[in-house]
């Protein structure tokens, strides 16, 4: 391989030394430190160009490098050795099993005279190096905070039973100032990580304006490179503290470079530093990372001054926007279908929606003590939480017109307005009601008796009622029978007084007096 070209800088200072000082190769080689033969290489080099001193004091790196090093024997070698089609390489080296050299093997049956492996390789990756270019990003204050859980896990001893459970490590830093959170957790499900997200801006003391997630399936449900699918309940999150979730693209760990390098430093500084401790709990754990945290963001950077902490003061705290008024609380989101009385079913317990929603889809949301159902990112139904299985919520509001009348009827009520017609109207309901083994089973009847107070008159109902309670005809039809015969415009009968029945075998009640006063 052909040594390494020096740079334009160099190769100008020797011929400025060579032409205008008129320096000999010797007394360049001792300025320049290089080597008199590269130094007539590059004297000879600037002879065939046709080249003199004021003329390339006046040219740019590139085009003195253009004359010195004319692309034309280099090209015709090229040409000549037929250099190998790269895309064509990297798709190939996609393949299972396909190498380089054997690549490389199938190149030279084509082409006996082309480069040989050492050089084959090298064009290759030169072609590569030239396509993954990285952009250097540079990060706004309170513009990004990067979350994503660490690879290596925590051993976390149970006391009761001596097994260990593994805790997982959630890491989130902030873009400008690398200032650094961690947390532990024995799960990564979505109540961990939404518990874990609430922690992390409780820790900053602020909301930025984007998070950068990993494409998690509890963040993120469907991944995406161009749309992914946030989780309703992150999402909903990210309402309640005003931001906006933009996840990392997939298989692009560069996109969380601050991230990924915060995790890496949270093994070493955090994880490795606590690799020979032994914990009995999670909250034991936490308050240890809390500690190794706290040394972390107060360590000075090693390339340029200060720490985390002093940047996250001075650039991202200002920048940062307020929390909101209270945390936000964990809502799982279910999607259910409504079933046909208007009700729901979550978790063994009914609750109900509006009626007009019978067979549609919603969406339930639920806390610890409340169930909020939403239509179309509408809310539709409010109600606490209850762990009763089998049982209903129903609000009156959700029932259909019919449904709500008849809840209105109570016995009390019922009986409340037969009295407002006449106390022979009340008794005969009362008597129907109790009648009955559910008083609920009278109410149809004494609707029915109290409706024909329209068809006939209040004060014929009350006359009739009367004489059914002297018939005790306890019935809407019999009340009808006496109304439609008009019975109830005849005078009661009046009740006769009790005949005294006389008979030999009757004592009567003078016999028993007689026995009382004897055995006393």
């Amino acid at each position: 391989m052909a040594a390494e070209r020096l740079s334009m800088r160099t190769i100008k200072e020797v011929l400025r030394l060579k032409w205008e000082k008129k320096f000999s190769n010797k007394q360049i080689e001792q300025s320049c430190k290089i080597a008199r033969s590269t130094i007539r290489e590059y004297l000879v080099r600037a002879e065939r160009a046709g080249l003199n001193w004021p003329e390339v004091s006046d040219l740019d790196d590139g085009r003195l490098e253009a004359l010195l090093f004319s692309p034309s024997v280099h090209a015709e070698c090229s040409e000549k050795r037929n250099l190998p089609d790269m895309e064509y390489l990297r798709k190939e080296l996609t393949r299972k099993g396909v190498t380089l050299r054997l690549l490389w093997l199938e190149y030279r049956q084509v082409n006996p005279d082309g480069y040989q492996y050492s050089q084959f390789c090298y064009h290759y990756h030169q072609w590569c190096n030239k396509l993954d270019v990285c952009l250097r990003q540079t990060h706004r204050a309170g513009e990004k905070l990067f979350l994503d859980y660490a690879g290596q896990t925590i051993p976390v001893t149970d006391p009761l039973t001596g097994k260990t459970i593994d805790a997982y490590l959630f890491i989130a830093t902030l873009g400008a100032s690398n200032y650094t959170f961690a947390w532990a957790s024995f799960s990564q499900d979505l109540p961990s990580w939404i518990d874990a997200n609430v922690r992390a801006l409780n820790f900053f003391g602020g909301v930025p304006e984007i998070l950068v997630p990993d494409n998690l399936k509890t963040g993120v449900t469907k991944a995406c490179y161009y749309e992914p699918d946030i989780n309703p309940t992150y999402y909903k999150m990210a309402c309640h503290y005003n931001t906006v979730i933009i996840p990392a693209r997939i298989v692009k760990p560069k996109d969380k470079a601050k991230v990924e390098s915060a995790v890496l430093i949270a093994e070493r500084w955090i994880l490795a530093a606590l690799r020979n401790h032994a914990f009995f709990s999670i909250s034991e754990l936490n308050n240890a990372i809390a500690e190794k945290l706290e040394d972390l963001n107060n360590r000075t950077f090693q390339k340029m001054n200060g720490t985390r902490r002093s940047l996250y003061e001075t650039l991202d705290r200002p920048a940062l926007k307020p929390l909101p008024a209270s945390p936000y609380v964990y809502a799982e989101c279910k999607k259910v279908r409504v079933n046909i009385d208007y009700h729901v079913t979550i978790d063994g317990h009914y609750y109900s929606v509006p009626y007009q929603l019978v067979k549609e889809q919603v969406e339930a949301w639920l806390t610890a003590t409340t169930v909020e159902i939403l239509f179309k990112n509408r809310r539709v139904a409010s109600h606490a939480r209850s762990t009763e299985k089998y049982q209903h919520t129903t609000l009156t509001e959700h029932m259909p017109k019919a449904h709500q009348k008849y809840l209105e009827w109570t016995p009390s009520r019922i009986m409340d307005w037969a009295g407002k017609n006449g106390p022979n109207t009340r008794q005969i309901v009362t008597c129907i009601m109790e009648r009955h083994r559910h008083p609920q089973q009278g109410f149809r009847s004494c609707l029915g008796i109290m409706r024909l107070a329209k068809r006939y008159s209040s004060e014929r109902l009350e006359a009739a009622c009367g004489r059914a309670l002297l018939l005790k005809a306890y019935s809407y039809k019999s009340i009808e029978s006496i109304l439609k015969t008009n019975l109830d415009a005849q005078e009661l009968p009046e009740s006769s007084p009790e005949k005294k029945i006389t008979h030999y075998n009757i004592r009567g009640q003078e016999y028993y007096r007689q026995e009382e006063s004897a055995h006393a």
